[in-house]
């Protein structure tokens, strides 16, 4: 707990000659914000690498001295937060949700940070799921700039501010914990400047290899960053090379390091019911919980491996000392909702939306859609980023769909769908066609669907972002 310093009021010298006088107080830099649009204008002054197509992955981008820095500016709002740090390739903002949600169901106050957003950004700032406010976020905005002005020259990043406001947030709100989803890797990212109670793994993947290596290895030495002295990490199964990385990044650091099905017994089954339909449930039990028969909250086999993520969390919490029921913690979960995965948005044509943007999160995509949804024959709408595994998502695409139209993204990142099918027709004889929008792509899909088709939109979460903004009917739930 810090200290809190009492200052004394400073008094004023009296002469015989002269009357009081006192000092001026340097004005205080005054802030240009003051609506949510100009928030946002502030924000998009600085350099966004979400938006860009070659990122530079080093200490002069990417600069934890810089955001240590900028927070002290903001009188460290992080400080005395109880945060959990999740990083991963794929699965991440999926723990997050299931994490927050058995917390907040135990009576807890849950502030949520995840990355990035499908159609305000404001979904990555939540308090017990509710999204920060416009105001309230111009003015968190507001109190950041003059910070980031001092700085001058080494001007912090878009995320790096937006990190800052999700800190002063939950510090504002008083949360009990703060749940983190990384950016992009673990060890530069600007989260990694908390000390958190405990992280979660989650699987481990070919994505941002220009960034993080072009091997699992590397790719997993980056996650490992987030490791802290003593801080307890959960992770969910992994390839073999990946294991080892993590194992020895926990040996040098000192931290237990937990593997779910491993260190902690745990099990899992696809099953369907006239209730529940299609679902998974699973089961964990440790020296501190037990977690019997557990429905996972999200569809696909891999939703289990996230879950196990959660429950492992909940678990080191408890063995801890946090008071956690394991009953309650677990009800949580039948309230998660996280858009964008396996969503429909539109019945009449049936249309699917999911943020799959890897050859591995394709595949799971692919095989849930299988599992869990019926349908005659599949046209896939697929635009992804330059910088992504293409030939390795094609390949995962090319099994599921019966045709697919390539489109653009809606970003300065999007590969030439012309390109795309190109290196698709490669792979495939399954028919492929070109759009040069969404809007084009979409009227083109309606077209070669009938009553039970499926159309689904994936490859990029900003081009599944163009699509519920503009093509969801007003009512829509996951499937």
């Amino acid at each position: 707990m810090a200290k809190t310093i009492t200052k004394k009021k400073p008094t004023t010298r009296r002469t015989r000659s002269t009357r009081p006088t006192t000092k001026s107080k340097p004005a205080r830099a005054r802030s240009t914000v003051r609506t949510y649009k100009s928030a946002l204008a502030f924000l998009n002054e600085h350099t966004n690498y979400e938006k860009m197509v070659r990122v530079g992955y080093n200490h002069t981008n990417f600069n934890l001295s810089r955001m240590n820095r900028l927070l002290a500016a903001l009188k460290n709002p992080h400080r005395d937060l109880n945060f959990i740090h999740v990083a991963g390739t794929k699965g991440k903002g999926s723990t997050c949700h299931m994490i927050a949600a058995m917390l907040q169901n135990c009576g807890f106050k849950v502030g949520l940070y995840t990355s990035p957003h499908f159609l305000d950004l404001r979904e990555r700032i939540r308090v017990n799921e509710t999204e920060i406010s416009e105001s309230v976020f111009a003015k968190l905005i507001a109190r950041i700039e003059p910070a980031v002005r001092k700085l001058r020259n080494e001007s912090p990043t878009f995320f790096e501010i937006m990190t800052a406001a999700a800190f002063l947030h939950f510090a504002d709100k008083q949360v009990d914990y703060a749940v983190l989803e990384t950016g992009l890797g673990g060890r530069l990212d600007s989260t990694n400047v908390v000390r958190p109670l405990v992280c979660g793994i989650t699987n481990i993947s070919y994505d941002h290899m220009a960034q993080l290596g072009n091997t699992l290895e590397a790719i997993a030495e980056e996650k490992a960053g987030i490791f802290k002295p003593g801080v307890p990490v959960v992770s969910t199964p992994q390839a073999p090379g990946v294991r080892r990385v993590l194992k020895a990044q926990a040996q040098k650091v000192g931290c237990d390091l937990f593997f779910v099905g491993d260190d902690l017994e745990y099990s899992s089954r696809f099953e369907r019911s006239r209730a529940a339909g299609p679902h998974t449930r699973v089961c964990m039990t440790t020296k501190h919980s037990r977690f019997d028969h557990v429905q996972v909250p999200l569809l696909g086999e891999h939703q289990a491996d996230n879950c196990g993520v959660a429950l492992g969390v909940i678990d080191a919490l408890r063995a801890a000392g946090h008071e956690i029921p394991e009953q309650t913690a677990i009800e949580g979960l039948a309230n998660v909702r996280v858009r964008g995965r396996l969503e429909i948005i539109r019945e009449q044509p049936r249309t699917l939306v999911d943020g799959a943007h890897n050859a591995a999160s394709i595949n799971a995509l692919m095989h849930a859609i299988g599992q869990n949804v019926s349908y005659d024959s599949m046209v896939v709408i697929f635009g992804c980023s330059l910088d992504k595994d293409i030939p390795g998502m094609l390949r995962e695409v090319q099994r599921g769909a019966d045709k697919i139209i390539f489109t653009r993204t809606g970003t300065a990142r999007s590969a030439d769908p012309n390109e795309l099918m190109a290196r698709f027709n490669e792979l495939s004889p399954k028919m492929a066609m070109v759009a040069p929008e969404l809007d084009a792509a979409y009227r083109l899909a309606t077209t070669c669907v009938s009553r039970d088709d499926l159309i689904c939109i994936t490859g990029s979460v900003h081009l599944v972002g163009l699509a519920m903004r503009e093509l969801a009917a007003p009512e829509t739930v996951p499937v």
